[in-house]
């Protein structure tokens, strides 16, 4: 059975407390500062095509599916954490806990066998992280060496195939946590990674480079802090990258 080796980073990597304003969530950080989430910087971002799908559908159905959706997901992500933990080996019986869940576990399984096989020398995982370069705060899936590079790495479940179009909020976000990470631990990470399991069991890899997010990344924070002016005690400003 696949065991993974776990780095000692010598960092601590404190959790950090979240509190939710308007259905935005916010970390606070040890010096008492209130960071949005790199998520609920993005939830607005490029996502012309999701409102128009909304829209079309109406929010009863789109509420139901993003809830299904919301589901598998967790589902997935917590069985990638666990066996990344090595606690199929260590803790057999909460396995079986999550064979029970059919289709997760399925794609789960797809996972393991295409793409979690390529991961090992895991740094963190499901790591309260955030920037005050940024001012923004997050927690990160994994970080790991993926094919032999120090990566950021995410889990995501889809319906169906994505494309790159479809993704780029996804390499912002991550190329945000490999900021986040070497300027609280001073360990650089150029290497993002998303790796997708669609219901036909369909796994895709996508390995991007974190510096051509950096400018986006940029621009999506500050645009939403022009529309979310007073929701914390940030103060607006533009981020030079």
């Amino acid at each position: 059975m696949t065991t993974f080796d776990h780095v000692n980073i010598g960092a601590d990597m404190v959790s950090l407390e979240t509190k939710t304003v308007d259905k935005k969530r916010f970390y606070i950080t040890p010096e008492g500062n209130e960071y949005p989430s790199i998520t609920t910087v993005l939830s607005s971002h490029n996502k012309k095509g999701l409102f128009e799908w909304r829209k079309r559908v109406g929010d009863q159905v789109a509420n139901y599916v993003a809830g299904k959706a919301a589901s598998r997901g967790t589902a997935v992500h917590n069985m990638c954490e666990d066996y990344l933990n090595n606690v199929a080996s260590e803790w057999p019986e909460k396995w079986q806990k999550h064979k029970k869940n059919f289709l997760p576990y399925c794609l789960f399984k797809q996972l393991r066998n295409q793409a979690l096989c390529n991961i090992n020398n895991i740094y963190a995982q499901e790591a309260s992280l955030y920037s005050d370069k940024y001012k923004v705060a997050g927690r990160v899936d994994c970080i790991a060496m993926y094919k032999g590079e120090l990566s950021v790495i995410d889990f995501k479940t889809s319906t169906k195939e994505r494309t790159d179009e479809w993704n780029e909020n996804y390499y912002i976000q991550g190329s945000a946590y490999a900021e986040m990470f070497e300027e609280r631990v001073g360990i650089k990470i150029d290497q993002v990674v998303i790796l997708v399991v669609t219901e036909d069991g369909t796994v895709q890899e996508f390995i991007k480079n974190k510096n051509d997010y950096l400018i986006p990344l940029s621009d999506a924070i500050t645009e939403w802090r022009k529309s979310n002016v007073k929701t914390t005690n940030d103060v607006v400003h533009d981020i030079a990258v």
